[in-house]
């Protein structure tokens, strides 16, 4: 696999993220890109939900506008209003 290809921005500004990239970057279909200019170079990085209150990767039962909660936050929050 190449690590570098040039590829046209499109009329609406869009480009194709190689195959090749994808795969080895494990992006599919639906999945988030966060993109960002950093030192003058445009960087795409997956994004990957956490939870809202202690940025947990793991367990998120709850989405709500793109806002997540793990199992332990959930527990925590509902013990509040008991």
């Amino acid at each position: 696999m190449k690590d570098h290809i040039s590829r046209k921005v499109d009329e609406l500004g869009r480009i194709v993220i190689p195959s090749d990239f994808r795969s080895k970057l494990d992006i599919k279909v639906g999945d988030k890109l966060h993109v960002a200019v950093v030192d003058n170079t445009l960087v795409l990085t997956k994004s990957v939900p956490v939870c809202t209150f202690c940025g947990s990767e793991k367990k998120l039962n709850y989405e709500q506008n793109n806002k997540y909660l793990c199992d332990a936050c959930v527990k925590k929050i509902s013990r509040t209003f008991r």
